[in-house]
């Protein structure tokens, strides 16, 4: 990726996370990556299709995160995804609760504005999910999950939930939303009878 253009979307990251979207100004964006207006035409249509470019970087960005938990050797897979939302969750405590997942704050604030977003975002959606499935299913093989969950649905349930404890943590300023999904994910609904 060219410099210039790597620096627009990583500002514009940055802006989004803070300000989401709708309130993120081209202007603004410009001025922190430090380049001229026409760089940002020359990488970008417009900001929807900027919008769109940056939803494939916080995916990129979210997949190669959760690579360096999923490939730990060291760990089995329901350890791996279990220090992987641990890891989430204190990153989230230290910057005080600001943020979240990007892709989920997209979603909520673009899902329904932009059929282009809410297309791009259930794209990567599936695609997080599905790296999730693959966690599950070789925990499932090793014989660390009961025979009777079904991974799709487990995948389903578990990034869902994941989405929602980062809203209550946002609004509760709290880790207790992150106690409670770890507790019933990895103590209850993963655990062997």
């Amino acid at each position: 990726m060219q410099e210039a253009k790597r620096r627009i979307l990583e500002s514009g990251a940055g802006i989004i996370l803070e300000k989401g979207f709708q309130d993120a100004g081209l202007a603004e964006i410009l001025k922190r990556a430090g380049v001229p207006k026409g760089s940002f035409y020359f990488y970008f249509k417009n900001k929807v299709d900027f919008g769109l470019q940056l939803i494939d970087f916080f995916a990129d960005r979210l997949k190669a995160t959760s690579a360096r938990f999923y490939q730990d050797e060291n760990l089995s897979p329901l350890e791996r995804l279990r220090r992987l939302y641990r890891w989430q969750a204190e990153s989230f405590q230290r910057n005080d609760f600001k943020g979240g997942c990007p892709i989920g704050n997209l979603s909520l604030e673009m899902g329904d504005r932009n059929p282009e977003f809410r297309k791009k975002l259930d794209q990567v959606v599936a695609e997080l999910k599905e790296n999730l499935k693959e966690m599950l299913a070789q925990a499932h093989k090793r014989g660390e999950i009961a025979e009777s969950i079904d991974i799709e649905e487990a995948a389903d349930f578990i990034f869902n939930s994941w989405e929602g404890t980062l809203m209550q943590m946002k609004v509760s300023k709290s880790q207790a939303p992150h106690q409670v999904f770890d507790r019933l994910v990895f103590k209850k609904l993963l655990t062997k009878p």
